[in-house]
């Protein structure tokens, strides 16, 4: 039996948990940012091993994000009643894939960062409308 309430809170439990991932992806890359350009700039070893420990921890939170992300996805369709209730994940599945991609120099790491970040900072104001629509309901 359909009950609009419970799917209408399950989207929001799907949702804040998909902004809590993007949250810490965002976070994850600011901290592979900031090793990133103290290694750019004269670090020594322990910051290019830094960098590379925090790109790890980004990989595994974008990851995380991407599930959530599709969940959300899942749980908005299942709220039949209202209009215009989805979100364009389709972008935001591939960021994840092209910043990890194969580095060629730390230049192009710190750009492929802010790009990625950019790309979250997207994904989180979709995410954000969508929770703010569902809570009016």
């Amino acid at each position: 039996m359909y009950n609009r309430d419970i799917e209408i809170r399950e989207a929001i439990e799907a949702g804040e948990r998909a902004r809590h991932s993007l949250m810490e992806a965002r976070n994850s890359l600011g901290s592979a940012r900031n090793w990133g350009l103290l290694d750019l700039f004269g670090g020594r070893t322990i910051s290019g091993i830094m960098k590379h420990v925090k790109i790890g921890n980004a990989k595994s939170s974008l990851e995380q994000a991407r599930y959530d992300l599709e969940r959300f996805s899942r749980e908005l369709s299942d709220v039949r009643d209202l209009q215009g209730l989805n979100i364009e994940i389709g972008n935001f599945l591939t960021f994840a894939d092209f910043f990890f991609d194969g580095f060629l120099a730390d230049i192009l790491v710190q750009s492929r960062i802010r790009n990625a970040q950019g790309q979250i900072d997207e994904a989180i104001s979709r995410v954000d409308a969508m929770l703010e629509r569902l809570k009016r309901y």
